[in-house]
C-alpha cells in the first residue's frame, strides 16, 4: 500500500497507509480506499474525518477540508473571548473553528454561517451546540446580534480564481470551488466581510480573517477603510497568516500604522 501511495505522489505515504488501514476494517475496504486515494480523492474525505486542533472533525465528499494553518484563527479567537462573549464564524464550512473555540472556551453564544447546505449539514454535526445558519455571509445571522458580536473569524475563500487550476488535484477536483475561489485577487469575499463586519461588532470587538502573506497588506488596507485597526498575525510553525482588527469606540484615537505580530 505504501509503495502504491508513493507512486501516486502522496508525500506522507506511510502515515496515509496507516490511517486508511485503521479506518477500513477489512481487506476489501482497504483496497477500495486505496483505489480512491490513488485516484486523487482527499484522504480526509475517504476516512470521513480530519484532525483539527486536537479534535476529529467530520468531513466528506463535497466539503472543504480544514487545514492545520487555520488553527491560528482558533488561537486568535480564544485570546479575545470571555465566558459571556458572543462569537461568530463566517464561511464556517464544517465548523472546525467553531467546534475548537467552543471546546477551548466553553462559550455558548456561538453562531456559524456558510452558504453551502452540504457544509452546513457537517457543521451541525460537528458543532451541535452552536447555532448553524445557511446563507450568504451575514444575511442569515439573527438581527439581534447587530452591534453585539465580540469576535468574528473567517477562513473565507482566498485562492485567486485563475490559480485554482494549479492547486493539488485533491483540492482542485474534490473540494467545492466556492470554498476556494476568492475572485480575481483572492480577496473578493474577504472584502465583503470586512465591509459589513463593523455593523455587527461590539465596541472593541475583533475581526480575524485568514489570508496569505502576499495578500495581507491589501486585506489590512480594507480593514482600515472600514474603520478597523489592522495587524498581520503569523505563525510560522503552521504556516498561518491572518489580518486581525478591532472596532474602536466612536471617538477613540486610531493607532498609527500597522504592525506584524508573530505568536
Amino acid at each position: 500500500m505504501i509503495d502504491a501511495l508513493r507512486r501516486a505522489g502522496c508525500v506522507f505515504a506511510e502515515d496515509e497507509a496507516r490511517v486508511l488501514a485503521d479506518a477500513a476494517g477489512s481487506p476489501a475496504t482497504v483496497r477500495a480506499f486505496l483505489d480512491r486515494r490513488i485516484a486523487g480523492e482527499p484522504l480526509e474525505h475517504i476516512v470521513g474525518w480530519v484532525e483539527f486542533d486536537g479534535l476529529r472533525i467530520r468531513v466528506g465528499p463535497g466539503v472543504f477540508v480544514p487545514r492545520r494553518r487555520t488553527e491560528m484563527l482558533v488561537s486568535v479567537a480564544v485570546a479575545h473571548l470571555a465566558p459571556a462573549s458572543v462569537f461568530v464564524e463566517m464561511c464556517c464550512g464544517s465548523a472546525a473553528v467553531t467546534r475548537a473555540v467552543m471546546e477551548r472556551t466553553g462559550i455558548r453564544a456561538v453562531t456559524a454561517s456558510d452558504i453551502d447546505p452540504v457544509a452546513v449539514e457537517y457543521a451541525s454535526t460537528n458543532a451541535p451546540d452552536a447555532h448553524i445558519v445557511c446563507g450568504d455571509l451575514f444575511d442569515p445571522l439573527p438581527g439581534d446580534l447587530v452591534g453585539r458580536v465580540d469576535v468574528i473569524v473567517a477562513n473565507a475563500p482566498y485562492v485567486p480564481g485563475h490559480a485554482i487550476a494549479f492547486m493539488p488535484r485533491d483540492a482542485r477536483d474534490h473540494e467545492p470551488r466556492q470554498a476556494l475561489d476568492g475572485g480575481d485577487d483572492g480577496l473578493a469575499i474577504a472584502r465583503r466581510i470586512v465591509a459589513d463586519a463593523p455593523r455587527w461588532l461590539a465596541d472593541g470587538g475583533t475581526l480575524a480573517i485568514e489570508t496569505s502573506p502576499a495578500q495581507a497588506p491589501h486585506l489590512a488596507a480594507a480593514f482600515e477603510r472600514a474603520g478597523l485597526t489592522a495587524a498581520t498575525v503569523t505563525d510560522d510553525d503552521i504556516d498561518g497568516c491572518a489580518v486581525v482588527g478591532t472596532r474602536l469606540p466612536v471617538g477613540s484615537p486610531r493607532p498609527a500604522g500597522r504592525s506584524d505580530v508573530h505568536p
